[in-house]
């Protein structure tokens, strides 16, 4: 790969000092721990909702939903066209809910609800969810840049991950949201550059894509039948449904904008402000994939060198070249498809844009982690060191505590990603890891709403049951083919599903038993 051009690189450089200026001029409003965690409620609804958007727009889209599109086909869109319920009921419920109770933390209602071990289930499966969503990240902004630059990947997340936790630690939450609205509109209009470009580069246009998208079931949203062993239509929809439900309600990312915001009212509009513009910011990407497809289908021999990159990875640095050609022969387009977006940037595209596209891949990881990485800090803050080590801490002690945690977590975030350097599929991996951590949480936290009967005990019983669950769920692939029958057949994805429907129902029959039991 050739490396960039020095405007790109200067682009590139403004772009991510622009960012560290931004946390140092709002490092003056933070003066205690409401500052630094809610903005003191002073945000407006539609700066809120385009903050929302762009965590849910992170790289996983931006680079792993062109992936997934040009391997596969459209079916991962189905995520998408799950958000408009999971946002009616947040909008409705979770927004009143939260604003109502006052608490910064989404989890200090579960100690008061259920007990101390709630309240610590939940914040472990948190800080676990944004370990792993901050890890794929990292490892997808090091990825496209490696490919682009040539610099190695861990030096590449070092230098990203020390620009965000540079205006994270210095800015607080205002500094996240204010950097994230115009993060969110960058990597909007560099998601239509990258269409525009594809699209210019094929000979026909969009009648050619068009053609070849069908040819080759590009457009197809999955299978359409009750099939759940497969990722099929229903199985994303299922899981985009929970998954959403589980950001909108359970998500310290997204529970903690919603004190930010000047009202109920603006809170709850921020929520539908998200869903609509990420829609059809997310279509654009499945475009992007598909056009891509269609490009190189064109054009094949341009990707030899992007399979003979991936059959090195795979075979390791003593691998011989014939090897790595053998294999590199063998590949197909889901085995590749996260590398041939930076490969078509730094191939195709004009010296100059190619900056501006990189800015928009890395506001799209960035906007994510610093947002990762401060509601982390807070629920440290809030969940664990108030409550089980100094409960009554002053300003000062109060903002150092979460300065010192936002770096914590953006270095576990970066050794997260270290350890994801290989895998196949970044959305794949991001899918699979975020349904296992808030499979536990997502039913408990309902069963504490919808079931006012249900009591300590209870609660417990079914969290245990739950988290059996899923662990049988997630390492039935490591039961010995003697016993395969005991294996779970089920796709990966709806490991969410399953948990959460399991804790919620196993508490509402536990509650019935007691009730008998005390009769």
């Amino acid at each position: 790969m050739k490396t960039l051009p020095l405007i790109d690189l200067t682009v590139i450089l403004v772009y991510l000092v622009a960012m560290v200026l931004v946390g140092y001029l709002f490092s003056r409003k933070n003066k205690n721990a409401d500052q630094f965690t809610t903005a003191s409620g002073r945000i407006p609804g539609w700066a809120v909702g385009l903050s929302i958007y762009a965590t849910f727009l992170s790289s996983n889209t931006f680079l792993g939903v062109p992936g997934k599109a040009f391997g596969s086909n459209w079916n991962a869109f189905a995520f998408s066209l799950s958000m408009p319920l999971a946002a009616w009921v947040a909008a409705k419920y979770f927004v009143p809910f939260y604003r109502n109770i006052g608490e910064v933390s989404a989890y200090t209602n579960l100690e008061k609800r259920f007990g101390p071990w709630a309240r610590t289930y939940a914040v472990i499966c948190f800080l676990l969810t944004q370990i792993a969503r901050m890890g794929s990240i990292f490892f997808g902004l090091s990825l496209t840049l490696q490919a682009l630059t040539g610099y190695n990947m861990q030096v590449i997340m070092l230098i990203t991950g020390a620009c965000i936790i540079l205006y994270t630690v210095m800015g607080g939450i205002e500094a996240v949201i204010w950097t994230e609205v115009v993060q969110g509109i960058l990597k909007t209009l560099g998601a239509i550059l990258i269409v525009y470009l594809v699209i210019s580069n094929v000979n026909g246009g969009v009648n050619t894509i068009l053609e070849i998208g069908k040819a080759n079931h590009k457009f197809s949203l999955g299978g359409m039948a009750l099939d759940f062993t497969s990722s099929g239509f229903w199985v994303v929809l299922l899981y985009g449904f929970f998954i959403n439900l589980n950001n909108f309600g359970m998500d310290q990312n997204y529970v903690q904008r919603y004190h930010t915001a000047t009202s109920k009212k603006e809170a709850a509009k921020s929520v539908w402000l998200c869903v609509w513009i990420y829609i059809p910011a997310s279509l654009l990407f499945f475009i992007i994939g598909t056009c891509l497809y269609a490009y190189y289908q064109l054009n094949p021999a341009l990707l030899d060198t992007v399979k003979l990159q991936v059959a090195a990875e795979r075979l390791g640095q003593g691998a011989a070249s014939e090897q790595v050609s053998a294999l590199a022969a063998t590949l197909v387009p889901g085995d590749y498809g996260d590398k041939v977006m930076p490969h078509f940037m730094v191939t195709m595209i004009p010296a100059g844009l190619v900056g501006l596209i990189i800015s928009a891949i890395l506001s799209a990881g960035m906007s994510t982690i610093s947002s990762g990485m401060n509601a982390s800090a807070t629920v440290f803050a809030e969940d664990i060191y108030k409550r089980y080590f100094k409960r009554n801490v002053n300003d000062k002690q109060g903002l150092r505590l979460l300065h010192i945690a936002t770096v914590v977590f953006g270095l576990l975030g970066m050794i997260a990603g270290v350890l994801m350097i290989g895998v196949k599929s970044v959305l794949d991996i991001w899918w699979q890891l975020s349904g296992i951590f808030a499979g536990g949480m997502l039913g408990l936290f309902l069963l504490g709403i919808i079931s006012k009967k249900t009591g300590n005990t209870a609660a417990l019983l079914a969290t245990i049951t739950g988290i059996m669950v899923i662990l049988w769920m997630t390492f039935s692939a490591w039961i010995p083919e003697q016993y395969h029958y005991v294996r779970s057949t089920l796709h990966a994805n709806m490991i969410i599903v399953i948990g959460t429907l399991t804790i919620f129902l196993a508490g509402l029959l536990f509650t019935k038993l007691q009730q008998k039991k005390y009769s």
